[in-house]
């Protein structure tokens, strides 16, 4: 996969949810990206279980989810029933990741790992091999529409890098203050998968708006 789209939901407009899922649908996105928020792992509530399963009824996409709580090993398998294709965990908040990456597999889904803006690429070294996805935040996570990190794009470099030396065949995602001024250069620096909410759904035209942007740079 690669110059993919994963839209985040949290920007959507609820009072029309069932309309902006459909808007994914129909687009050329590759996930549809759910943020949790515990209002302990990071400072707001976003939504939780019940919505995942909501969605998952309309939604054609698979469905990414990105837990921002802590200790997320108690809540795999509801996410997993609620209907989560991939399951991302925070490399901050979870002391045994390893176990953690497994359990996901074991319920057969996909296992990512996040890293917050301050926390070293050098970090999954020793997990590399267990993760399907790795989603680099280029924002403090917390709150949409927040300005990018400009030192994201050399994160993105490592983790390249460190997935190439290790055979890993690992997705690089990018989440935060994502639109045309950067996706190019992410692209190039090699990531897979960026995610943009505001970026998206508060575009004009957003399926146009998704498509530019997997189209940014070339």
């Amino acid at each position: 996969m690669s110059r993919s789209i994963a839209p985040s939901l949290l920007a959507a407009d609820f009072s029309c949810l069932q309309r902006e899922i459909e808007l994914v649908n129909n687009s050329e996105a590759c996930f549809l990206h759910l943020d949790i928020m515990d209002g302990l792992f990071v400072p707001n509530i976003s939504f939780g279980i019940p919505v995942v399963s909501a969605v998952k009824k309309i939604s054609r996409k698979p469905l990414d989810v990105h837990l921002m709580i802590v200790q997320p090993e108690r809540y795999l398998r509801k996410f997993k029933d609620a209907g989560a294709d991939w399951l991302t965990v925070h490399m901050e908040t979870s002391p045994h990741l390893h176990r953690t990456l497994q359990e996901i597999h074991a319920l057969d889904m996909k296992a990512g790992v996040s890293l917050n803006p301050h926390t070293q690429v050098s970090s999954l070294e020793e997990i590399i091999s267990y993760a399907d996805l790795v989603l680099i935040m280029s924002v403090n996570p917390g709150f949409g529409g927040q300005q990018f990190i400009p030192g994201s794009v050399e994160k993105v470099r490592k983790t390249r890098d460190l997935i190439r030396a290790s055979g890993s065949k690992a997705l690089i995602e990018v989440d935060g203050g994502i639109d045309l001024s950067n996706a190019g250069l992410l692209f190039k620096a090699g990531a897979d998968i960026l995610v943009a909410g505001t970026t998206v759904f508060g575009a004009k035209d957003p399926v146009n708006m998704i498509r530019e942007l997997a189209s940014a740079g070339r």
